[in-house]
C-alpha cells in the first residue's frame, strides 16, 4: 500500500504543545490509528521507517515527540554517547504524570475525530515500549505491542524513578504483545520474569515472545539490527492490530 507524504501537527497537552508526526496510507478511507512511541532519541530515521512500515499495512501511525517539554520541536538525538546521555537523562527528568498526560492528549485527539474506528493501538520501542504499555491504561486503547520495554520491571521511569506501572496492570483491558531480546542487558531474565509474573497474576490478555537478539534489535542502523527477528515481530504486531482494531 502506498503512503501519503509524512506530515506533522501539534497536539495541546497540559505541559505544552507536542509535535506529532503522521504516516498514513494514500487511500482516502480512514484507517485505524496506531500511536507509535520512539526510543529515547525521538523520531529518528529508523523510527520513521518503522512507522512507514506499519502505515503501509493500512494504519494511520502517529509518532509523538516524547520530550517536547525539553527539546525544540523536531529535535532528533543522535545515536552516540551525547544523544544517549541526553535521552537517558530526560527519561528520568520528565515526571511520569507528564508522560501520562501526553498519552491521554494524543489518544483523545485521535478518538475525537469522526471515524468508524472506536479504539486505537499503541506500539513502542525501548522507552517507547514502556510508554505503549502504560498508554494501554487508557480505555481507548484496544491493543499494545511493546518491543523490549525498559524500566517496567524496575518501576524506574520518570522523575523520582517510581512509575508504579506494574501496580496498575489490572487496569489494562487492552490485549498486550510483549517482545524481548534475550541478550538485552537493560531487561535481564529476572526483569522479564517480574513482568511476566505480574501479567499472569493479574490475568491480563497477553502474548509473550523472546528472540535471541539484543536490545534495539528492530533499529535498522548499527550492529544490533536483526532483520529476521524484526520481520517476525512486526508480523505479529500487524496481526494483533488487524484483529483488535479493525473489529473495534
Amino acid at each position: 500500500m502506498t503512503l501519503k507524504e509524512a506530515e506533522f501537527f501539534e497536539v495541546a497537552t497540559p505541559t505544552g504543545p507536542m509535535r506529532v508526526h503522521s504516516f498514513q496510507p494514500a487511500a482516502s478511507a480512514p484507517a485505524p490509528t496506531v500511536i507509535l512511541y520512539s526510543e529515547i532519541f525521538q523520531v529518528t530515521g529508523p523510527i520513521r521507517r518503522l512507522a512507514a512500515r506499519v502505515a503501509g499495512e493500512d494504519f494511520e501511525v502517529l509518532v509523538p515527540e516524547i520530550y517536547h517539554e525539553y527539546e525544540e520541536a523536531g529535535t532528533v538525538l543522535a545515536y552516540d554517547k551525547a544523544g544517549t546521555d541526553r535521552g537517558n537523562f530526560l527519561k528520568h527528568e520528565k515526571p511520569i504524570e507528564a508522560f501520562d498526560s501526553d498519552a491521554k492528549a494524543v489518544i483523545d485527539w485521535a478518538l475525537a475525530r469522526p471515524s468508524p474506528w472506536k479504539k486505537v493501538g499503541t506500539l513502542g520501542f525501548c522507552i517507547g515500549g514502556h510508554l505503549a504499555f502504560r498508554a494501554a491504561l487508557h480505555p481507548g486503547v484496544a491493543a499494545a505491542s511493546c518491543f523490549y520495554p525498559t524500566d517496567i520491571h524496575a518501576g524506574s521511569l520518570g522523575r523520582g524513578k517510581q512509575d508504579g506501572t506494574l501496580g496498575r496492570i489490572r487496569e489494562i483491558e487492552a490485549e498486550l504483545l510483549l517482545i524481548w531480546g534475550r541478550q538485552d542487558p537493560h531487561v535481564p531474565l529476572e526483569g522479564r520474569r517480574t513482568v511476566y509474573d505480574a501479567l499472569t497474576a493479574a490475568e491480563r490478555w497477553f502474548q509473550w515472545h523472546e528472540f535471541n537478539a539484543a536490545h534495539a534489535f528492530a533499529r535498522d542502523e548499527g550492529l544490533r539490527y536483526d532483520a529476521a527477528a524484526t520481520r517476525l515481530a512486526l508480523d505479529m504486531t500487524i496481526e494483533l492490530f488487524q484483529r483488535r482494531l479493525k473489529s473495534a
